[in-house]
């Protein structure tokens, strides 16, 4: 009784298909194993630190370089 039989999981499963259907249950399938491959490549880049990098990278910044904030101005009302 406190546990699901080999039939009862088949069930959920059959359902489950019908409700998604399997196109969409694929593509889920693969956005989620993009996401775990970029969290685990950026895991992976995250643990690089400015020892591991050459000395001409680290606290270098070029002309070239540069970033921009994009800024909405609002008027109060």
């Amino acid at each position: 009784m406190g546990s699901f039989s080999i039939w009862h999981w088949l069930i959920v499963l059959l359902i489950v298909v019908m409700v998604f259907g399997t196109k969409k249950l694929k593509n889920m399938g693969s956005d989620l194993g993009g996401a775990v491959k970029g969290f685990k490549d950026g895991m992976r880049d995250g643990a690089t630190t400015e020892e591991d990098k050459p000395a001409a990278q680290v606290g270098s910044t070029t002309g070239a370089q540069k970033t921009t904030i994009d800024v909405e101005a609002k008027t109060k009302s």
